[in-house]
């Protein structure tokens, strides 16, 4: 294969004056510029791209960590991701874990490799001290609130969001409220666990373990929650739904078997997805877009920075 060294005899010039007319230099003149272009035309030469990353110290290739692209919550923060991608010409590497923790490894191999300048974690299984062994190879960025940690992150405060959620929801005169969520584990999961039970000790209320349903993400598992509640002596009357998706399954599922809504059980979800919108459902506001935004802003950024983003209670017909 060609290399610099035989353009360089070829054009009739130094190895430094190929070298700047392949890295566009303009301190070349323009005929020793088009003998090296005639060179590179005549030889069919290609740069090495991993020999030009390596001498600029970067990539320009951002990765991002996901356990699904096929989620509406990542979609949304992956396309704000991608905008800033575009602005800055950045190119995204995609990492699809579906929260296996070799695949979270991976993107981090790849990171402490240089093959990626820096990583965003839109949601993880790994442990937080295996992304601290990292942090010195590039910029990380994660979508949770971390305390007292060096690392940039852009988050919800999960847990005052549904704390005020559930208080909305009792105001409403409801003392049975159950929520579903995607898994139990997770910083995010965790703080609503806590708001939760808070919830509970605050207003002297029961604890029934079978209101909380898991692994609840696409609009098909939303028949899951409505057989479960079928099967309680004592069902909740409210439902906090941590997916619009989901959410919208719910009220589908209600208006095929004459489940009044909010009458017999109220609906609030979370994201306000179109799909909300368009069915009526009340849900919290999270500015994924805009999230996503940020992150990159911060994984491009020398300091470290935290965001909460904003939120808001969307109220339609549904509680």
């Amino acid at each position: 294969m060609t290399n610099i060294k035989d353009l360089a005899k070829l054009a009739g010039v130094s190895v430094t004056t190929v070298s700047r007319v392949l890295n566009d230099h303009p301190y070349v003149s323009k005929e020793k510029r088009d003998a090296v272009l005639k060179a590179i035309e005549a030889t069919n030469y290609y740069k090495n791209i991993n020999a030009v990353h390596l001498s600029k110290g970067k990539t320009n290739m951002m990765g991002v960590v996901v356990p699904f692209i096929d989620h509406t919550y990542f979609a949304f923060l992956i396309k704000g991701i991608a905008k800033q991608a575009l602005k800055n010409n950045y190119k995204l590497v995609l990492f699809q874990t579906e929260y296996q923790k070799e695949r979270e490894l991976e993107a981090l191999e790849m990171l402490k490799l240089k093959q990626i300048d820096s990583l965003i974690f839109c949601s993880r299984a790994c442990d937080f001290a295996i992304i601290e062994e990292h942090m010195s190879f590039g910029p990380i960025v994660l979508c949770e609130h971390i305390e007292g940690k060096r690392i940039s992150s852009s988050y919800v405060n999960q847990y005052n969001v549904f704390f005020e959620a559930l208080e909305y929801l009792f105001e409403k005169g409801h003392h049975r409220i159950g929520y579903s969520i995607g898994r139990r584990t997770g910083t995010n999961s965790y703080e609503r666990e806590m708001a939760y039970r808070d919830f509970l000790t605050k207003y002297q209320l029961p604890l029934h373990q079978e209101y909380i349903i898991d692994g609840c993400l696409y609009f098909e598992d939303s028949e899951k929650v409505m057989k479960r509640i079928k099967q309680m002596a004592k069902p909740p009357t409210a439902l906090l739904i941590t997916s619009d998706q989901v959410a919208a399954g719910i009220v589908t599922y209600c208006q095929a078997n004459g489940i009044a809504i909010p009458e017999e059980l109220s609906i609030i979800g979370f994201d306000n997805q179109p799909i909300a919108k368009m069915m009526n459902i009340t849900t919290i506001d999270i500015p994924l877009f805009e999230m996503g935004e940020n992150l990159f802003l911060q994984a491009v950024a020398e300091e470290i920075s935290n965001k909460e983003m904003s939120v808001k209670l969307i109220e339609r017909g549904t509680a």
